[in-house]
């Protein structure tokens, strides 16, 4: 299966903005739900959402949880039940992200603060086609401004697709990671 990671803000109430994309978002996804992987960071905030709705449209979800939050409870705002598979990383925040990445056939940027931009970079650095929604309220969005070429630094390694409405970038980020597995 074509695995669609998710780089998105865990805040406990994500800005409305982007749970709308994210929810449509994922929406769309579920539409490729027979052959598409969801995996996250395995958080709350737009991970929930994002999870939240693909699982309902019959989607399959890894969460990729980070040391810190293998033993928290369902009270925990950072719980996630909609993570239908659960991979406890043993690893920070931060080195779990480059397994998530590294794991993900497209990666998609769905809005959020450091940690998202960190993991955009990741998919930058090791060529995991990446999408990056705009216009989501989060620093994210600065990337585009940033780097309008979608080269993510002087090395011109592999070229971000910046999209703002969140179904062309599902379908883009479907479409991207099936051209990676086809040259594997």
């Amino acid at each position: 299966m074509l695995q669609i990671g998710v780089g998105c803000s865990s805040d406990r109430e994500p800005l409305p903005g982007a749970v709308e994309k994210a929810r449509r978002f994922a929406a769309r996804l579920g539409v490729y739900r027979d052959e598409v992987v969801l995996l996250t960071g395995g958080d709350g905030g737009l991970m929930r959402v994002v999870c939240e709705e693909f699982v309902r449209r019959g989607g399959i979800t890894v969460g990729v949880i980070p040391y810190e939050d293998e033993f928290i409870d369902k009270t925990h705002p950072r719980y996630n039940p909609y993570n239908t598979i659960v991979f406890r990383s043993g690893q920070t925040y931060q080195a779990r992200s480059i397994g998530l990445v590294r794991s993900s056939d497209s990666f998609v940027i769905l809005g959020g603060g450091s940690g998202t931009i960190i993991e955009a970079h990741l998919a930058y650095i090791y060529r995991i086609p990446l999408i990056i929604l705009t216009e989501t309220g989060y620093p994210s969005d600065i990337l585009a401004q940033m780097h309008p070429d979608g080269h993510l630094d002087h090395r011109k390694i592999n070229a971000a697709h910046y999209i703002n409405d969140p179904e062309e970038a599902a379908d883009k980020a479907v479409a991207l990671a099936r051209q990676k597995t086809q040259k594997l």
